[in-house]
């Protein structure tokens, strides 16, 4: 029903009246679908970590960075992740398709920091070419990033990391036309809750009277 005025009823929520939990879980589920970044770390004892963030982005290009939010534990610890990045300034960042959306969100399990995660779930590793933390495998995208800046919050360190090298599924770009074969690239991304989606439902708006700058890239 609308009201008077035309305008369509609303619910309004302000911020600063509501606890951080709550907020977490309406941002969470209402800033949706979210990209994936499967992040690899080394520890200082040589073992990989490799989690799972959805509070990802990529940030520009010049220089090409991206951006990382892991939150503290609930006694105020950090996640190994962190703590990783903290003491080397080395990531790398994997999206995750289809075909390893599984393994990707066990990675999301609690593991002491001498267990690594590739070999519970069967991730295989290849070496970086500039970073410690290996690279997967079975991940149709690999970022190597280098700790551009952080910035620490009351609940969290935010990564901004500079990609250095980036490692791709053979076929899925073109080197020449710098494109990618978005044709042969399914990756997941993150919704509301526990839920994730597909991006195999795609839609173009084309025509002259819709072209903007991106059209033309």
């Amino acid at each position: 029903m609308t009201r008077p005025d035309g305008a369509l009823p609303q619910t309004h929520v302000d911020f600063d009246a509501i606890g951080a939990y709550q907020r977490y879980k309406l941002m969470a589920s209402l800033i949706v679908p979210r990209p994936i970044a499967l992040v690899t770390t080394v520890n200082a004892d040589g073992v990989v970590n490799a989690a799972p963030f959805s509070m990802f982005a990529m940030l520009g290009e010049d220089p090409p960075l991206v951006m990382i939010s892991i939150n503290r534990l609930e006694d105020g610890a950090l996640k190994d992740t962190a703590a990783n990045i903290l003491q080397s300034g080395e990531f790398v960042v994997h999206m995750a398709d289809e075909a390893i959306a599984g393994q990707m969100h066990d990675c999301g399990q609690s593991l002491p920091p001498e267990q690594s995660e590739l070999d519970l779930v069967g991730f295989d590793a290849l070496p970086s070419v500039s970073v410690r933390p290996p690279r997967i495998v079975q991940a149709p995208i690999a970022f190597e990033c280098q700790l551009w800046e952080k910035i620490e919050t009351e609940s969290r360190y935010i990564f901004l990391g500079k990609i250095l090298h980036l490692h791709a599924r053979e076929g899925l770009i073109d080197t020449q036309l710098w494109r990618v074969n978005l044709q042969d690239y399914f990756p997941v991304g993150r919704f509301g809750a526990s839920f994730y989606t597909r991006t195999r439902d795609r839609f173009a708006l084309q025509g002259e009277t819709r072209e903007t700058a991106i059209d033309r890239i």
